[in-house]
Order: structure tokens, then sequence, then C-alpha cells
């Protein structure tokens, strides 16, 4: 592969818009479309774009490592939330003279809350095979015996 079709490739996994694709990897606008649905067909260009899929697909998507660390974090409560909260204050003219509450918006930090960690927490039981549902079977099941010896009458 040349260095536009390299450059293809990695434009083409952006947007999987072909004719954008070539258009920014240096080909012409007037052949855009035609020249992006021909490097598509060829093998080495799909090769390429499957290669690239997986080595994003790798970086982007978490491992069950990652999960559960994450879980982990948010059940510790060490995680933090973001609250918007009404602060209301007293507002005040030059003179000190009172004109009434003002109320503005603003963004409180706070740990993870108690129901994001129980709900962690309940996760990381069922990864780890802490909880399992019991069963209470009832019934009767009825015992068969079989005599599947024979008798020896051979004695005399």
């Amino acid at each position: 592969m040349n260095d536009r079709q390299r450059r293809f490739v990695s434009e083409y996994c952006i947007d999987q818009n072909a004719t954008q694709a070539a258009i920014r990897a240096g080909y012409s606008e007037k052949t855009a479309y035609s020249i992006g649905q021909r490097l598509l067909k060829k093998v080495e260009i799909k090769e390429a774009i499957d290669t690239e899929y997986e080595s994003i697909r790798d970086k982007n998507i978490l491992k069950a490592r990652d999960i559960e660390e994450m879980l982990s974090r948010h059940a510790k409560r060490e995680e933090e939330d973001y609250q918007v909260v009404i602060v209301e204050k007293p507002h005040y003219d030059d003179n000190g003279n009172y004109l009434g509450i003002e109320k503005s918006p603003e963004i409180v930090r706070l740990p993870t809350q108690n129901k994001d960690a129980i709900k962690a927490l309940e996760l990381l039981g069922k990864r780890y095979s802490l909880w399992t549902d019991k069963v209470n079977v009832e019934g009767s099941i009825p015992v068969v015996i079989k005599d599947d010896l024979e008798d020896d009458d051979d004695d005399d």
C-alpha cells in the first residue's frame, strides 16, 4: 500500500464514508467517490481496515479487569459524582440595603451515592458468586426397588 492508501484506511475508520475518506487522504474530489469504492474492494485495503478496527476496539472496549476496578472504586465510594444545587444568598445594594434573595446554581462534588455503591457491590458479588439463589424443591419422589437378582434354587 502507498501512503495515500494508508491514509484512506485511517480516514475511512473515522466515519466509514469512502468518498470523504478518499478526499481527506488526498484524492481528487471529482473522482473521490469511484476511487473510494475501488479502494474498498481491494483485499489489502479491507484487511488493513479490519486490522485498524480491531486496534480501535482493543483500545476502546473495557476489559473485565477494568470493569472490576471501576466497580470497586464505586463500591468504596471513591468516585466523585456531581450535582447542581441552587444556592440562595441575600443580595444587598451598595448602601447595605436588603434587595432580596439571589439564587444561583452551583456544581457540588459528592462521593458516589449510596445506591450506586450498593449496585456496584451487588454486581461484584454476582461476579464472584458470593450469592446464589436458593431453590426450595418440594414433592414426592417414588422409590422403586427392583429385585434383579435371580433366585439360585439350584441347591438340590
